[in-house]
C-alpha cells in the first residue's frame, strides 16, 4: 500500500481511539473538566504528563534542530530534561499541597491579591498562546505532507480535532486521551530509530548505534564530522555558541519548564501528594526514552540527508525530495546551472522561507524567486527531519505513516493541554474568581468551553502564520514562563516575606522585557537587529534567564520596601513546606 493509504489508516484508527476516549470520559462537572476529578492513577498520570510534555517541539523539531546545529542543539535536551526534574522536585509537591490547580489561582491566593491573579492570567495566556502556536504549526506540517493538503488546511483540521476532545472531556478526557497518545507517539518515534540504527550501524539500540561504527569501521560521528568539514560547515560535534549563551538558554528552558501552567496542573489530577511525586517519577522515565533517542535520530537523519542529496543530479533525486518540495519545506535553486544539488555552508535563500514561482526549472525543480547569492543551493526546514527521515532511509511505507500518526499525537496532546490552561485561566481565574463569583457550576463549564473555542481560533492563526520553526517558537514560550511565573512561584513557596507588591512588579517587568526582546530580535519589530546587537550577547531563546533574574531582584527589593504579607499568609506558606508524611498535610 502507498504511504498515503497507510497514513489514512493509521491516523484514522488513532483518531477514532482519541474520540472514543473523549466520549467515554466526558466531563460532567468543573472538577472533572479542570483536574479530571482528582482520581487519576500515578502511572496513567505519568503517561499523560509525558505526552503533554513531549510536544511537537520534542517529537518533530528537537531532533531536527540538533541535526543542523549539532553540539549546540544539546541545550534543548539539557534544558527541557533538567527543567522537568526541577519542576518535579522543587515545585510540584508544594503546589499540590497548596491545593490550587492553576498557576493564577496559586498566585492570587498566595499573594492575597486579585491584581496579582489578573497579571498571572495575562501571563498564562501569553505563554500558552506562544506555545500552542508551535503545536498547531506541527499539526499543519504533518497533515500537509502525508494527507497532501496545504499547511493552512492541515492546521484547520488539527483545530477541529483538538476542539472536539477538549470540549467534550476537559481534563478528564484529555488525560486519558494523552495516555493513548503517549503510546502512539513513543512507538512511532522508536520504531524508525530501531530500523535506521540497525541499517546504518548494525546495532538495533539507537543510543548505542549513534556512537557505533558504520561500514568500513569508521565511527558514525567521525564520518559526519568529515562530511560537515568537506561541505564547509563546522564539525558536527563542536559548538559555535558561546558558553554564556548555552548556559542562558539551558537555564531559561529549565526555569521556563518549572513555570509552565499546563504541566503544573497535571499534579492535581492524582488523589494525594505522594501520588504526585510518583507520577513525576514515571513521567521522567517515560520522557527519557524519547529524549535519549532524539540525538541519535538527529545524527542518522543528518548523515542520510547529506549522502542522499549533496551533489546529486535532480533528475536522480529520490521521490521523497519532490514530495516534500511540494510542501514548501525544502527547496533547491540551481545557481550554477549544472543540474546538481550543491549543499554547502551558507543561506540558500534571501529570507526564512522559499518564495515559489509558477515556473519550473530546466531540471523540473520548483523555481524560487528569493535565492541568495551564497553558493549553497539547498534550503531545508528543520521541522521535516524527523518526518522525512524514514523516507530518506527507504523504510517501509507503514513506518513512514506511523511517524505521521506519532507527530500528530505529540502535537495534539500538548495543544489540548494548553487550550485547557487558556480556558481555565479565563473561566475559573478571571470569571469565577473575580468578575462573577456567584456563577453556577454549569455556567462556569459553559464559559470554559466558549473560551476553548475562541482560543483555538487564535492558536490556528498563529499556526498558519508562525514566527519560526516549531522548537524555536516553543523555546520562546519557555523564556516567557521563566521571565514571569518561575520567580513568583519559587519565592511564593520559599520566601514568607514575599508580598503582592513584589510579585506583581516582578511579573510585569519580567514579561514585558521578554516580549520586547523577543519582538525586537526574533520578529524584527522595533527596528530589528542581528546577533551582533544582542544585549549581553544573549540570544532571544536565552534572554528569559536575564528577565528571570531581573524579576527576582525587583520582587525581592520591592517586597522589602513594602509591608510584609498578613500573618495568615505567612503561616500558610510555612504549612505547605511540611515534609510529606508529617501529618495530615500530605493527604491534602
Amino acid at each position: 500500500m502507498s504511504v498515503q493509504t497507510w497514513t489514512w489508516i493509521l491516523v484514522g484508527v488513532t483518531f477514532a481511539l482519541y474520540f472514543g476516549i473523549a466520549i467515554w470520559a466526558r466531563a460532567g462537572s468543573t472538577k472533572e473538566f479542570y483536574v479530571a476529578g482528582g482520581g487519576v492513577s500515578p502511572l496513567a498520570n505519568g503517561m499523560a504528563t509525558a505526552a503533554d510534555w513531549m510536544s511537537a517541539a520534542s517529537f518533530i523539531s528537537m531532533a531536527g534542530i540538533i541535526s543542523f546545529s549539532g553540539y549546540d542543539g544539546s541545550v534543548y535536551l539539557m534544558g527541557w530534561t533538567g527543567g522537568y526534574v526541577l519542576l518535579a522536585l522543587l515545585l510540584a509537591p508544594y503546589l499540590r499541597k497548596f491545593g490550587k490547580f492553576t498557576v493564577p489561582d496559586f498566585i492570587g491566593d498566595r499573594y492575597y491579591s486579585n491584581t496579582a491573579r489578573t497579571v498571572a492570567v495575562i501571563c498564562a495566556l501569553i505563554v500558552s498562546f506562544t506555545y500552542v502556536a508551535g503545536q498547531m504549526r506541527g499539526v499543519g506540517i504533518v497533515f500537509s505532507q502525508f494527507l497532501q493538503v496545504p499547511i493552512y488546511w492541515g492546521v484547520i483540521i488539527g483545530m477541529a480535532v483538538v476542539l472536539t476532545f477538549a470540549l467534550l472531556g476537559g481534563m478528564k478526557g484529555i488525560t486519558y486521551t494523552q495516555v493513548a497518545q503517549y503510546c502512539v507517539l513513543i512507538f512511532a518515534f522508536m520504531v524508525p530509530a530501531f530500523f535506521i540504527s540497525m541499517q546504518m550501524t548494525g546495532n538495533i539500540i539507537p543510543q548505542i548505534g549513534m556512537g557505533g561504527t558504520v561500514e568500513g569501521g569508521e565511527f558514525l560521528l567521525d564520518k559526519l564530522d568529515k562530511l560537515h568539514v568537506e561541505l564547509g560547515f563546522s564539525e558536527y560535534t563542536s559548538g559555535k555558541k558561546s558558553t554564556w549563551d548555552v548556559f542562558a538558554i539551558t537555564l531559561a528552558l529549565m526555569t521556563g519548564t518549572a513555570g509552565l501552567p499546563h504541566v503544573i496542573v497535571r499534579f492535581f489530577t492524582v488523589p494525594k501528594v505522594k501520588d504526585a511525586r510518583k507520577s513525576a517519577g514515571y513521567a521522567l522515565l517515560l520522557i527519557a526514552i524519547l529524549y535519549t533517542t532524539a540525538p541519535a535520530i538527529a545524527v542518522f537523519s543528518r548523515t542520510n540527508l547529506i549522502e542522499t542529496v549533496s551533489n546529486t543530479s535532480y533528475s536522480e533525486i529520490p521521490e521523497w525530495f519532490k514530495n516534500w518540495e511540494d510542501t514548501g519545506l525544502i527547496a533547491w535553486a540551481d545557481k550554477n546551472g549544472d543540474g546538481k544539488i550543491q549543499y554547502v555552508a551558507g543561506s540558500a535563500l534571501e529570507g526564512k522561507k522559499p518564495v515559489y514561482t509558477d515556473a519550473r526549472g530546466v531540471s523540473g525543480e520548483r523555481m524560487v524567486s528569493n535565492a541568495s547569492e551564497a553558493k549553497n543551493e539547498l534550503y531545508v526546514d528543520r521541522d521535516i527531519m524527523v518526518l522525512a527521515n524514514p523516507e530518506i532511509a527507504n523504510l517501509p511505507n507503514w513506518v513512514i505513516a506511523l511517524v505521521a500518526a506519532g507527530g500528530l499525537a505529540a502535537a495534539l496532546s500538548t495543544a489540548a493541554g494548553l487550550l485547557l490552561v487558556i480556558s481555565t485561566s479565563i473561566s475559573h481565574d478571571l470569571i469565577k474568581k473575580q468578575l462573577k463569583p456567584n456563577i453556577s457550576d454549569k455556567g462556569e463549564l459553559t464559559a470554559a468551553r466558549v473560551s476553548i473555542f475562541v482560543a483555538i481560533l487564535i492558536a490556528g492563526y498563529f499556526g498558519i502564520n508562525p514566527p519560526g520553526f516549531v522548537a524555536a517558537v516553543v523555546a520562546l514560550a519557555f523564556g516567557l514562563a521563566a521571565a514571569s511565573f518561575f520567580p513568583a512561584i519559587i519565592l511564593g513557596i520559599f520566601d514568607k516575606r514575599m508580598n503582592s507588591q513584589g510579585a506583581i512588579s516582578g511579573m510585569v517587568v519580567g514579561i514585558v522585557l521578554m516580549l520586547f526582546y523577543m519582538m525586537k530580535f526574533k520578529l524584527n519589530m522595533f527596528g530589528g537587529g542581528t546577533s551582533e546587537d544582542w544585549w549581553f550577547k544573549t540570544s532571544p531563546e536565552g534572554f528569559g534567564t536575564i528577565c528571570m533574574l531581573v524579576n527576582v531582584v525587583i520582587s525581592l527589593v520591592v517586597s522589602r520596601m513594602t509591608p510584609a504579607p498578613p500573618q495568615e499568609v505567612q503561616d500558610m506558606v510555612e504549612s505547605i513546606r511540611i515534609p510529606s508524611g508529617a501529618g495530615e498535610a500530605s493527604d491534602h
